[in-house]
C-alpha cells in the first residue's frame, strides 16, 4: 500500500526541494536495499547516513553506542544531514532513529522527497532479528523493544514523509516502482525518464 502524506505547503514548494529521495523508516523496513536499487534505476548516487557516520567516526555504530552513547550518535546523525545539504541526485538512506531528534525532521524535508518505508511489526521483527549487532535490540525482550520503538517513532516518520509505502507484502522491485512513480509526480519529471 502506498499513500501520500500531504501538507498544504508541498504543492507550492516542491520546486524548491533538491532532486534527492530520502528514505526514512524503522530498521528492517528495506531502506538500504530499496535505496541502492533506486540509485541504480535513476542513475543517482546512493548514500547511507549510518555509513557516513561510521566513516566520519572511524567506528561501527555498535562501537559508537558503546563508547559514547545514543545521544552522541544522534548528534553525529544530525551532523551527517547538515553535510548532505546542497547535494543533488542522491538517494539517502537514513538510520531508523533519525526522526527522534526534532530538528532533523525539517532537515530531512529540506534535503529532498522523503519516503517512509513501513512494514507490519511482525515482519520488521522477523527481518531485524537476523542481525544480532543492532545496539537498540540488545535487551531482554527485543520483540517488545521493536514494538515500543515503532509505536513512538511512527508519528515522527509520518511527520517527516511526503509519501509512504508499506513493504510488508511487496517485492523490493515493486517498492522501487511505487517510489519512482511518485517521485515523477513530485519532481514533475517527464513521463519517460527523469528531468
Amino acid at each position: 500500500m502506498a499513500r501520500n502524506l500531504p501538507r498544504m505547503s508541498d504543492a507550492t514548494q516542491n520546486h524548491d526541494i533538491p532532486e534527492n529521495i530520502v528514505l526514512v523508516g524503522f530498521m528492517g523496513s528495506g531502506k538500504s536495499t530499496v535505496g541502492r536499487m533506486l540509485a541504480r534505476r535513476l542513475g543517482f548516487r546512493f548514500l547511507d547516513t549510518d555509513k557516513l557516520v561510521e566513516e566520519r567516526e572511524r567506528a561501527s555504530i555498535p562501537e559508537i553506542f558503546e563508547s559514547h552513547g545514543e545521544a552522541y550518535f544522534r548528534e553525529r546523525e544530525t551532523s551527517a544531514l547538515d553535510f548532505l545539504r546542497g547535494k543533488m541526485r542522491h538517494i539517502l538512506s537514513t538510520g531508523g532513529g533519525i526522526v527522534t531528534v526534532p530538528g532533523n525532521i525539517p532537515l530531512l524535508r529540506a534535503l529532498g522527497f522523503v519516503v517512509l518505508l513501513t512494514a507490519h511489526p511482525d515482519e520488521i521483527y522477523r527481518r531485524v532479528s537476523r542481525n544480532s549487532s543492532r545496539p537498540l535490540l540488545q535487551v531482554e525482550d527485543p520483540r517488545r523493544r521493536v514494538l515500543d520503538l515503532m509505536a513512538v517513532r511512527q508519528p515522527l516518520y509520518e511527520s517527516a514523509a511526503h509519501f509512504q509505502v508499506d513493504s510488508t507484502r511487496l517485492r523490493h522491485e515493486d517498492v522501487v516502482a511505487k517510489i519512482m512513480d511518485e517521485a515523477h509526480r513530485f519532481f514533475r519529471w517527464p513521463a519517460h525518464g527523469r528531468a
